[in-house]
């Protein structure tokens, strides 16, 4: 298809760009492209190769389909919705954060954008294997594992602003069912989650 010719060829210009990371994970002590460091380059791209995206969301499921503005093709890219829920927000507002998430993962598999610094900080004091992070060559949906370290990013991230222990055991009850496929997929960024929260419910027990 045409459309993953065109893609290739903005992944390729995307990653000579000089982007800045705005993002940071206090806890982990690392930065992280936020959605707005890379989309203004993206729709820039987009454009200049014919090529347009489509984002779409259902209770489950998020949707990115990339289609070439000149053929039609298309290519889909998709990730199991998550949720959230942020201290002083509305209803609304949460699935605003939601999505905005889920936006920027759709963003970071289809455009094969790489946050080496993410995984080493996370995974470095745990283990000292070094971690080899591939860049992604085909285009296909976002891989389950790399489902789970985003589910266990936004875990960490918001975990961090609760503000008593009732909103930090809700905050983990409510993402219950990704936190069990991570306990069972895999064990390593489990621990790191729970050892996060540990810490978050150790510094209510201090006050």
């Amino acid at each position: 298809m045409k459309v993953c010719k065109k893609l290739v060829e903005v992944r390729n210009e995307l990653q000579t760009m000089p982007l800045s990371k705005s993002g940071h994970n206090k806890f982990a002590g690392y930065k992280y492209f936020e959605l707005g460091d890379f989309l203004p380059a993206i729709q820039g791209l987009f454009k200049k190769h014919g090529l347009c995206d489509v984002i779409s969301f259902t209770q489950d499921l998020a949707t990115m389909v990339i289609y070439d503005t000149e053929d039609g093709s298309n290519v889909t890219f998709t990730s199991p919705m998550g949720s959230a829920q942020l201290k002083g927000c509305h209803e609304v507002q949460n699935i605003g954060a939601v999505e905005t998430y889920q936006r920027r993962y759709l963003y970071v598999t289809a455009l094969a954008i790489v946050e080496h610094d993410a995984l080493d900080a996370v995974t470095g004091s745990q283990d000292s294997k070094p971690v080899e992070v591939k860049e992604v060559k085909q285009v296909k949906p976002q891989e389950p594992e790399q489902n789970l370290e985003s589910l266990a990013e936004v875990l960490i991230k918001f975990g961090d602003t609760c503000e008593d222990l009732k909103e930090l055991s809700g905050f983990w009850k409510a993402n219950q069912a990704g936190i069990d496929q991570m306990k069972i997929n895999n064990p390593d960024l489990f621990k790191q989650v729970q050892s996060a929260f540990a810490q978050y419910k150790s510094k209510f027990k201090e006050k």
